[in-house]
């Protein structure tokens, strides 16, 4: 595991994490006294050492304000650690997130939603959790195990270095146990990634199932899933549930060993009762930091399957950066396409070759076969993907050279799967551009022939449509998108199969509509429906050769 990679998430928290430390290791300090106190207590009542200065109701007024310390520090403790972990958690969500934005369409053509859903969530809460509850106190738990070694070699080195002797025993059963979890956490993650992307890819998939009644089988499906996460839930619960009680056995073990002869020291004169006492609680609280070990051991193991998720995910290269290159000036529309050749990463070559012109202000049909790759020249054209060879200009200049912001912002895409949110339909016309007034949102719906429909909705504009708009009918979705795309009014536009939801009269009729709304702008009009074609001033058929 790259710990490196967690620094910048703890260094501005470096401040909050140092005084947890410091909460800790007052906390092992209090612990530390404890024994001290119990020996005294103990000389006071067996009247070892009548001279001693120490009262009973003193040790225990003392005593009792210890407890109190510890408590108040415990609960400082908790809450920092607690808080500090949710917001760590949230800051590496959000880099999580600010690189999943980065990242290019191929990535999420090869990568299940699923996967990436586990890591924003899961992934990060682990690794947020792992740095703020075993981290951090890591130095605690080496303190009172350094203080209890050394009360123990103070009050009988004897007895001390015989406890030294059994630690590495400990530590070969705690590797043995331990190195057991990280596969199994990291088979955990992935079947709950499998999971995650189950219920996704159903939830998208409700109205087909439920029109071919296929309920049955997806119950059967999420079951198989979900019995192969129970499944290795409860593995790795039992490995981590045997870990801590093995090493407890152990260190249960190396006490009786060091209370016999303890025991048999005290009959021969040369340990009192009261260092007896004293010696074995400090023998206590030395396996308590040994069990804790054994509970970081497994955790830092399941972290690590977290852990190499996010790295590889966080080593996705994301889309080439701007550097500072210009941006694409007002755009007249002139398009062309010089001996592009294109295939996506592990397939075959899509784009062969390909030479097309369209002129500012034409609109130009696209046609051909499934799979030759239409909807890849509007995918090359807003650099969603970048050819393998060949260039693509607008008014002559290379849109490899200019910034992608400006290149998009002059790109509007009406697709065949309209991309909505879960939101209002005001909300999702003005997704391009947040800040518009209500009148110019109105004004693209009614450009779009969409206001009279939408003043039907139960709360006009303000309506909530529900995930991928599911609230919408096909055409009415199809609108939106088109409003959302004219109130951008970019100078060029790709509709892109955008009348696959009409019927043959709502087709022809949104194909009237949009002889006045397309006038002046560069449409590219993917399509193989004849209707479409009225639109267009001349018809491309392309077969993956090219033009």
């Amino acid at each position: 595991m790259k710990f490196s990679m967690l620094l910048q998430y703890i260094t501005p928290h470096r401040r909050v994490l140092l005084g947890v430390v410091a909460l800790l290791l007052a906390g092992s300090v209090v612990m530390l006294a404890q024994p001290w106190l119990a020996g005294q207590l103990t000389a006071v009542i067996l009247s070892e050492e009548r001279s001693n200065t120490w009262g009973m109701q003193n040790i225990l007024l003392l005593w009792l304000v210890l407890i109190i310390i510890r408590s108040l520090l415990g609960f400082l403790t908790q809450y920092s650690i607690g808080s500090t972990g949710e917001i760590m958690t949230a800051r590496l969500r959000s880099r999580l997130h600010q690189h999943l934005q980065a990242l290019p369409l191929s990535y999420y053509q090869r990568r299940r939603r699923g996967d990436v859903l586990t890591i924003l969530s899961n992934d990060a809460a682990i690794i947020s959790g792992f740095v703020t509850d075993t981290l951090v106190q890591l130095l605690p738990l080496l303190l009172t195990f350094t203080g209890a070694f050394v009360m123990m070699a103070l009050t009988d080195p004897f007895i001390a270095m015989l406890t030294v002797l059994l630690l590495p025993f400990y530590f070969l059963l705690m590797k043995l146990i331990g190195r057991r979890i990280r596969p199994v956490s990291r088979a955990w993650i992935d079947a709950y990634s499998d999971l995650i992307t189950f219920i996704d890819e159903n939830l998208g998939m409700l109205p087909a199932v439920k029109a071919f009644t296929r309920e049955p089988h997806e119950k059967q499906r999420f079951e198989t899933h979900n019995a192969a996460l129970l499944g290795l839930s409860r593995r790795q619960l039992f490995i981590q549930a045997l870990l801590s009680p093995a090493v407890g056995l152990m260190a249960g073990l190396g006490l009786l060993l060091l209370l016999w002869l303890g025991t048999t020291r005290m009959a021969s004169g040369e340990l009192t009762a009261a260092d007896l006492v004293s010696l074995m609680l400090y023998a206590m609280l030395l396996t308590q930091p040994l069990k804790s070990l054994a509970n970081v051991y497994g955790q830092v193991q399941q972290t690590c399957g977290a852990a190499e998720r996010v790295i590889e995910f966080l080593n996705e290269q994301p889309e080439p950066e701007d550097d500072g290159k210009p941006a694409l000036p007002p755009a007249q529309g002139e398009i062309r396409f010089e001996r592009v050749h294109f295939h996506y990463p592990g397939g075959k070559p899509v784009l062969r070759g390909l030479d097309l012109h369209i002129d500012a202000g034409e609109t130009v049909a696209i046609t051909g076969p499934n799979g030759v790759g239409k909807s890849t020249i509007a995918h090359l054209l807003m650099r969603l993907a970048d050819p393998n060879s060949g260039r693509i200009l607008i008014d002559g200049r290379d849109i490899a050279e200019v910034s992608l912001a400006s290149l998009r912002g002059q790109i509007g895409l009406v697709a065949q799967h309209t991309l909505l949110v879960n939101g209002t339909v005001a909300e999702n016309i003005a997704y391009g551009q947040p800040l518009v007034e209500q009148a110019q949102i109105e004004q693209a719906a009614r450009t779009a022939h969409a206001h009279d429909f939408i003043t039907h909705l139960p709360k006009g504009y303000n309506t909530v449509i529900g995930d991928q708009g599911l609230r919408l009918s096909g055409g009415q979705r199809q609108r939106v998108s088109l409003a959302r795309t004219l109130l951008v009014d970019p100078p060029v536009l790709i509709l892109d199969e955008a009348t696959s939801m009409f019927d043959p009269a709502g087709e022809e009729g949104f194909i009237n509509e949009c002889r006045d709304l397309l006038g002046g702008k560069t449409v590219i009009l993917i399509t193989h429906r004849p209707a479409s074609l009225a639109l267009a001033d001349r018809v491309v058929d392309i077969d993956g050769a090219g033009a």
